[in-house]
């Protein structure tokens, strides 16, 4: 099963944020968390190309993905980027809530991307989800997939990681819910 589970070429990735949940089916997911906190629940779901993080709240359900392709989202899809270098975007909600985005496309020379990747799996074994993909080869280094979700009194903050080593590629994204 594991030989299926390449990743794509990150010229192909988008990143979306959808106004409603997605149902699982739309993704291969190879890991899941979920958080609850006090008024909503958090589901972190890494995927082939990237990952799919749920916020089930009852102001703004929200779902977004760094996947590749166009999922159905009409008139509930807030966001869509194609990944490319850096971006950033906010979405603003009634009762004070808003969504800030970011994310970053960095291709690095060999031996930075080999201690990224190395950081990576360090901070993964430590907190967050941490998904290692299996390699072509022995010897080569695995593309790994990593979600942290962090909490703090208003906000809510979501960091993930998907690297792509046959392309020495590292994709960075950061996401901030904030209540005022």
């Amino acid at each position: 099963m594991n030989a299926e589970l390449i990743r794509p070429p990150v010229a192909e990735l988008v990143f979306q944020l959808h106004g409603r949940p997605l149902h699982p089916e739309f993704f291969t997911i190879l890991a899941t968390r979920r958080v609850r906190l006090e008024d909503c629940d958090i589901t972190a779901r890494i995927t082939p190309a990237g990952h799919a993080i749920s916020w089930n709240h009852a102001v703004a359900p929200l779902t977004e993905v760094a996947t590749i392709g166009d999922l159905p989202g009409g008139q509930r899809r807030l966001l869509s980027h194609r990944m490319r270098g850096e971006r950033t975007d906010s979405v603003a909600f009634g009762q004070g809530l808003t969504y800030q985005m970011s994310f970053q496309v960095e291709t690095l020379n060999h031996e930075t991307y080999e201690h990224v990747h190395d950081e990576i799996i360090a901070d993964g074994t430590r907190r967050g989800l941490l998904y290692n993909f299996r390699p072509h080869n022995r010897l080569a280094l695995a593309p790994l997939g990593f979600v942290a979700i962090e909490a703090r009194r208003g906000c809510l903050f979501f960091t993930a990681f998907h690297t792509f080593p046959d392309e020495l590629t590292v994709v960075k994204t950061q996401s901030l819910i904030e209540r005022s």
